[in-house]
């Protein structure tokens, strides 16, 4: 889904400027429902958190940051006497290009970019207009996902009469298709600045000072900074790493591999182990923990387990890698060590992908140097406002490794761009609430806390449950089942946490994530009439509670 910094401590009269009171969140990932908390470290503790707001992408759990900055209104639209420009942007990814575009098309503002030039894998001179999610994260991987689905899709249609035939798969096909559409959209995302009057500058962006950026050895000046770097895959530092490959560059193979093993019991490492898996490639999952997914829902990082073996996942839990070595006939052999002290290796492997986290974009960017606070992972510390210990200074999306999703940093360049530029002294992003989804096969989708986060903060809370097959399952021969899960608050009857895993989730989450951030009812969801026949509607027509908790212990439990 690390600590939230702030500039100094207000200590001044309100006299002295306008006041802001800020706080800060956790992205992850994450979570992306209930990541807020999960990602800070703090300066003051709150007694409670809303809806949606807790631990979470085992992007997973801190508290939340809340202190007041000292510093002005920040609007400079139409002042550049002083300076180049007004706004000046590191970084073209989602949060840098929102936050540019507001600033120049609705607020008036003269902005430039920088951003180093368009490659597939990403390095210290490479990058490109649209940045991880757009050339090397979600959207890549969604239409991949999209690809590896019609493998279940001509199996489960036999089940309904249809005679298919073998089918055969061109890679190469895949990939270039993916290549030509991932070019089209890093064209759209350098079109847009354009069309905003955004001056796009292609280069690697350092700072010089706290209003100077230099790219190819031009400065450029400008009252306010905002870095949008990002953040980069990381490897585990065992022997052979070098011999494995990070999520870049598993979405560019040159070749379907026969047998793969990924490192790493995250999202990203189950959503590339399920698209593998569907093209066909004999698939290894290795991870430390006894279950995948750390810091969503404990009943559905079980039930989504059984559902990976299920689909033909290999999963090696509580299984530490130890070492990559590469054998004379080119392929690879990984070295676990087990949690019961026995030794395991996976032989045979074309393909070694590391899924073992992310690190935020701050390398040799001069940070420090000129007085940005940076935190224990080289993420950048800012307050509610997005503002750094530099006042000029500000950053948004997974640099600052809060919650680590796009929509986050679109919503956090978006209130950037109101406050600063806007006139809007209020504005800020809110991190309550935020629905993600992992795209693994099955998906599972989520918003709001975890029943282990709704205990703890609520105390007395009903747990509603539902597994199933989907009907299409039914005469398809697919063994695949759903799961769906709703947590209400007992005292006040509101719905604080939704989870499903199974077919469309992502879809249907995202119309219950606007019921849970409006504060709905269990008694309201009662009432609404359901899609029948649909898997949706079990979300309506769960009358009785699976489970009672009250004062944090299930009812009738002796403990």
């Amino acid at each position: 889904m690390a600590a939230r910094g702030l500039v100094a401590l207000r200590t001044v009269a309100r006299a002295a400027g306008p006041a802001r009171c800020q706080h800060a969140y956790p992205r992850s990932g994450h979570l992306f429902r209930s990541s807020f908390i999960a990602h800070c470290t703090c300066l003051r503790h709150t007694a409670s958190v809303p809806v949606g707001v807790s631990s979470r992408r085992g992007l997973h759990s801190r508290p939340i940051v809340q202190a007041e900055a000292s510093k002005s209104n920040g609007s400079s639209n139409g002042d550049h006497a002083n300076y180049d420009f007004d706004l000046f942007t590191i970084g073209a990814g989602s949060g840098g290009v929102r936050a540019s575009r507001f600033a120049a098309q609705n607020y008036g503002a003269k902005v430039a970019v920088c951003e180093m030039p368009f490659d597939l894998v990403a390095s210290d001179q490479k990058g490109g207009a649209g940045g991880t999610c757009v050339l090397r994260g979600c959207v890549p991987k969604k239409l991949m996902v999209y690809g590896g689905e019609f493998a279940q899709a001509f199996k489960d249609s036999q089940g309904f009469g249809w005679d298919v035939a073998e089918p055969g798969l061109t890679w190469e096909r895949l990939m270039q298709n993916k290549n030509k559409e991932l070019d089209r959209l890093n064209g759209v995302y350098m079109k847009l600045l354009n069309n905003a009057g955004v001056k796009y500058i292609e280069g690697r962006g350092t700072l010089v000072d706290a209003h100077t950026v230099e790219v190819g050895g031009k400065q450029y000046t400008a009252k306010t900074i905002l870095i949008a770097t990002g953040g980069r895959a990381v490897k585990l530092p065992i022997d052979g790493a070098e011999h494995a490959i990070i999520s870049d560059e598993v979405l560019n193979l040159p070749s379907r591999p026969k047998k793969m093993a990924v490192i790493g019991g995250g999202y990203i490492g189950l959503e590339f182990a399920g698209i593998y898996n569907n093209y066909g490639t004999e698939v290894h999952v290795v991870y430390r923990q006894p279950l995948p997914l750390r810091g969503f829902d404990e009943e559905c990082r079980h039930f989504i387990s059984e559902q990976y073996q299920v689909s033909g996942l290999n999963i090696h839990s509580e299984s530490t890698p130890t070492c990559i070595e590469k054998q004379s006939n080119g392929s690879f052999t990984l070295h676990v060590k087990k949690k019961s002290g026995g030794e395991e290796t996976i032989e045979g492997l074309d393909t070694v992908l590391m899924a073992t986290g992310r690190s935020p974009n701050t390398q040799n960017m001069n940070l420090e140097e000129i007085g940005v606070e940076l935190g224990p992972k080289g993420q950048i510390k800012v307050d509610g406002f997005n503002q750094t210990s530099v006042p000029s200074i500000y950053a948004v999306g997974d640099v600052t490794d809060r919650v680590n999703l796009t929509p986050v940093a679109l919503m956090e360049g978006m209130a950037f761009a109101k406050n600063v530029f806007g006139g809007d002294p209020e504005a800020k992003a809110e991190y309550d609430a935020i629905a993600s989804a992992v795209f693994s096969s099955p998906p599972l989708a989520s918003v709001g806390l975890s029943e282990e986060q709704a205990i703890e903060q609520y105390g007395d809370v009903d747990v509603f449950t539902s597994s199933f097959k989907p009907m299409k399952n039914t005469i398809s021969g697919n063994e695949g089942r759903g799961f769906m899960k709703i947590l209400v608050d007992a005292k006040t009857d509101t719905v604080i946490g939704v989870h499903m895993i199974g077919p469309d989730c992502a879809e249907i989450m995202q119309g219950f994530a606007v019921a849970v951030k409006m504060g709905v009812k269990k008694k309201q969801l009662d009432r609404v009439v359901g899609i029948h026949p649909s898997s949706a509607e079990e979300f309506v027509t769960m009358r009785a509670p699976t489970k009672e908790v009250r004062d944090k212990q299930p009812v009738g439990s002796s403990a």
